[in-house]
């Protein structure tokens, strides 16, 4: 199991993996061939930014069993995009858009993408797994479902700083059995492990293969438990993955 993280350093930004607190920086391909270089020092110092740079951020809809209740599961995998403009970087806000009314967190785990993968068997799909993340699919309902609905998720999914990730990418993990927990204000407001995923990673994973390529980098939100609620400004939102870490947003 190996930790790596992004963090500005100056101007920049560069890739350190963590042991015992420590960052040490490392140069190369994150997703190939890379090697450490120097001390960055401790993890608490630095500025973190989400953990890595993807081509495109990709979601999965209603994937658990406790978020859909007695609706009718999918017969696939249900997909979508959020922009890259919508990433936002461990302890930086989420911002309510103007007009919004009915912003809400979804905790979630996000998947890394660490191969190419175009029209992958499930199997296949599962190697490329590079590691996971922490991630929030945040969510303005009222133009998701509600009157001021739009004909697609562009904004109800897509406004600026709508992509939480962070603080870590972990390798080494099931991604299919992990425990997911959302707090807010400190109240634990979702908890499931992503074993209770109607679709698994390599499932959804061969699933969007089929159509569009991953890259190295890309990411995949992988849905939310439970229910979920509104966000006022002032609330501070904690998603913590097990062995991954906690992706704190405050909200203004």
């Amino acid at each position: 199991m190996a930790r790596y993280i992004r963090y500005r350093q100056d101007s920049s930004s560069r890739y350190g993996i963590v042991e015992g607190g420590i960052v040490c920086a490392i140069e190369g391909d994150l997703f190939g061939e890379h090697r450490e270089t120097e001390v960055a020092g401790p993890l608490e110092g630095l500025q973190l930014l989400n953990p890595c740079q993807p081509s495109k951020v990709i979601a999965v809809g209603r994937n658990y069993k406790s978020h859909l209740g007695n609706r009718t599961h999918p017969r696939h995998p249900e997909i979508f995009y959020k922009p890259l403009t919508a990433l936002q970087d461990p302890d930086s806000p989420i911002v309510i858009p103007r007009d919004a009314t009915e912003v809400h967190y979804e905790g979630e785990m996000v998947v890394v993408i660490g191969k190419r993968l175009k029209q992958a068997a499930p199997e296949e799909a599962l190697a490329a797994v590079f590691g996971v993340t922490c991630g929030n699919d945040v969510t303005e309902r009222n133009w998701q479902y509600g009157e001021q609905r739009d004909v697609q998720w562009w904004r109800a999914k897509g406004s600026d700083t709508f992509a939480p990730a962070g603080p870590a990418i972990v390798t080494g993990l099931d991604p299919d059995n992990l425990l997911l927990e959302t707090r807010l204000n400190g109240e634990t407001v979702q908890r499931e492990r992503t074993s209770d995923f109607i679709f698994d990673c390599a499932t959804f994973l061969s699933w969007i293969s089929g159509w569009v390529t991953l890259l190295p980098g890309d990411i995949v939100y992988t849905g939310t438990p439970g229910a979920t609620r509104r966000l006022s400004p002032g609330d501070v939102v904690e998603v913590e993955v097990e062995n991954v870490g906690v992706l704190r947003s405050p909200v203004v």
